[in-house]
């Protein structure tokens, strides 16, 4: 038995699933219907406590006016994100699956795969703003080829290019880049001014951060079908693409001219790397803002000398292509009340519960990022980068750890001296040969 098959019926012993063809059995799965008739009922619904710690009053507004809808009550059991898989896949397995759930955008490929899901497809248009989603988030819950809907973008998280304008100042950049031309022509000016600090980096970038190094790939490449692309039950790879390589140069160039003794590493470390003082600027999620001015991991003085922008692209206004993070939303088709759990959803992402939503994360469609950008002046980076070109993983259930190591490996390569385009297309068969199984 294959990777791929055995690899599906591994899946689909675990998720009670009907099939484990290389096709998958999404398309075995249950139709999705909007249902009202809710009284007397009480549906279960499993959300991450970040809505618990961020935004009560949301899911709050969401229960009264489901039960205000349907006439169902609503029984909201927060989760955390650790072991989580495991406790959906036992839920799944004992037939105790909720109405409702969240889930990692990363995490749903092998459960659209299995079956696992209802199918939203044909109710999806009844959704809110849904022909406006975000669109590497909106891609993850769909089918590889994206003509099937399985799970609702919930809300995302983007990376952005986080700074010192102390340090900028000093070097005599007093505005903002807007393009890859400007970032390099004040890095230049941040690295002459800082030359006589030891091991100094004026943009960071470590060999292992993969996801940066795809977005420049994406950034002459395109956004659809980085790293695979899926033809039918089969995947074929882009990451030799010439287009790809060439954008993935550039990152190359950057690296090599301005980050010191990353070529091994990732960016796990980076944030207390540039709270030590000799980094003048990385690409982080948003939130490493905070992580680097830490009172307890990072230097609390450095809250006021930090800023953000969207990674520059080759023209203003055009960020490089971000990798979008985030949480999807799904009705497990073991549910008891799989009629009551969509409408659920329905609700809980609709305009007005996602403008609120957005004055703590970035929303799951582009016309309400606005509400995001004006709630904080912080979040104008990250919004800038969801609002902009954003590219997703293979939505395969294969797409494993394994394949994120080997492309580790690859560009940590590229930035040690290795040719791109030769490291490439050996991390390409690599990875192509998991996803085919």
């Amino acid at each position: 038995m294959n990777r791929k098959i055995a690899a599906v019926a591994a899946i689909a012993t675990v998720l009670v699933a009907s099939a484990c063809s290389s096709s998958g059995s999404s398309g075995d799965a249950k139709q999705a219907t909007l249902s009202t008739d809710g009284k007397g009922k009480k549906i279960t619904v499993w959300l991450m406590d970040d809505a618990q710690k961020g935004w009560p009053a949301v899911v709050d507004a969401a229960k009264k006016e489901f039960t205000e809808k349907t006439g169902a009550e609503v029984d909201i059991q927060w989760q955390t994100w650790t072991n989580y898989t495991t406790k959906l896949d036992t839920a799944l397995l004992s037939g105790n699956a909720p109405d409702a759930l969240e889930l990692g955008n990363t995490q749903t490929a092998k459960y659209i795969e299995a079956g696992s899901f209802v199918d939203l497809t044909g109710v999806k248009g009844q959704f809110d703003n849904s022909d406006k989603y975000l669109d590497s988030l909106a891609a993850s819950g769909q089918t590889p080829d994206g003509t099937k809907t399985y799970a609702i973008p919930y809300y995302a998280g983007a990376r952005v290019l986080i700074y010192r304008k102390d340090l900028f100042e000093k070097a005599g950049v007093t505005q903002a880049p807007t393009t890859l031309a400007e970032l390099k022509d004040a890095l230049t000016k941040v690295k002459a001014a800082n030359a006589s600090t030891p091991g100094f980096s004026a943009l960071y970038l470590p060999g292992q951060n993969w996801y940066t190094a795809a977005s420049f790939g994406a950034s002459t490449f395109g956004v659809k079908n980085i790293v695979a692309k899926a033809d039918g039950d089969k995947w074929t790879g882009t990451l030799s693409d010439p287009k790809f390589v060439e954008g993935v140069k550039t990152w190359n160039d950057l690296q090599k001219e301005f980050s010191v003794g990353g070529t091994t590493t990732d960016e796990a470390t980076q944030d207390a790397l540039m709270a030590k003082g000799n980094i003048a600027a990385i690409v982080g999620n948003g939130w490493e803002l905070g992580s680097v001015a830490d009172p307890k991991t990072g230097d609390p003085s450095l809250k006021d000398k930090l800023a953000s922008i969207a990674l520059p692209g080759t023209a203003a206004g055009q960020p490089t292509p971000a990798f979008l993070g985030g949480s999807d939303l799904a009705v497990p088709a073991k549910s008891a009340n799989p009629g009551l759990g969509a409408t659920f959803l329905q609700i809980y992402t609709n305009t007005k519960q996602q403008t609120e939503l957005a004055k703590f994360a970035i929303p799951n469609a582009k016309n309400l990022v606005a509400a995001y950008k004006a709630a904080a002046p912080a979040n104008k980076a990250t919004g800038d980068a969801a609002e902009g070109l954003t590219w997703f993983i293979p939505n395969s259930p294969l797409w494993s750890g394994a394949d994120e190591t080997a492309l580790k490996t690859a560009f940590g390569a590229i930035a040690a001296g290795g040719d791109p385009a030769t490291e490439l297309k050996k991390v390409e068969e690599t990875v192509v040969k998991d996803l085919n199984g």
